[in-house]
């Protein structure tokens, strides 16, 4: 898909915006119960957060570039800005949407904004002190963040929020249990994270 998108008028930063902008009205589309067109919008838009990546690493492939410019650096930053605000988003949209429709409670959607935010918490601190000190992982995919992979990662998160939009008659249950996962999740990255930069 990236070769086919591979135009000069596409760039990979507008891939990046446009999933954000598709992600966002996935949330709204949520949060309105119209949930077949939440859960279109949104693996429309984690398929083009898939791709800007792919785009990007294949650009620099072709420009025979090593290590990512400014550019890619700039469009690494873009990237995981826009995921934290989809995915947060998504979670608001869910809540709002399942609350009003199935009468569910909001805590178990506070509870994976919380997880959230100390899983990106863990693995953006390591990410910033690993650059920082020189540190690089073994198996560094070339993306412009050291990613320290646990059990809950991009993949698992699409799925759930997947979930959400096609059974949102049960959206609250699937938070209480991807919270669960969310947090062994962050322990599992802190406790790694700790053990390689001592």
């Amino acid at each position: 898909m990236a070769s086919a998108l591979d135009v000069p008028w596409i760039t990979p930063d507008r891939l990046t915006i446009a999933g954000l902008v598709i992600g966002l009205s996935s949330a709204a589309l949520a949060a309105t119960q119209l949930w077949a067109l939440a859960l279109v919008a949104w693996l429309l838009s984690r398929v083009l957060d898939g791709l800007d990546g792919t785009l990007a690493r294949r650009r620099r492939a072709a420009a025979s570039v090593p290590r990512p410019a400014t550019a890619s650096e700039a469009g690494g930053f873009l990237d995981i800005v826009a995921d934290f605000v989809v995915y947060g988003a998504t979670v608001l949209g869910v809540a709002i949407g399942a609350t009003t429709a199935f009468d569910a409670p909001w805590w178990p959607f506070l509870v994976v904004l919380f997880a959230y935010y100390i899983n990106g918490a863990a693995f953006l601190a390591f990410s910033s002190i690993a650059e920082r000190t020189g540190r690089t992982l073994s198996d560094d995919d070339n993306r412009s963040l050291f990613f320290l992979g646990r059990i809950a990662e991009g993949g698992e998160t699409v799925f759930v929020h997947t979930l959400w939009l096609a059974l949102p008659f049960i959206a609250w249950q699937i938070a209480l249990v991807w919270s669960v996962v969310v947090l062994v999740s962050a322990a599992q990255r802190m406790i790694v994270g700790y053990r390689i930069l001592r």
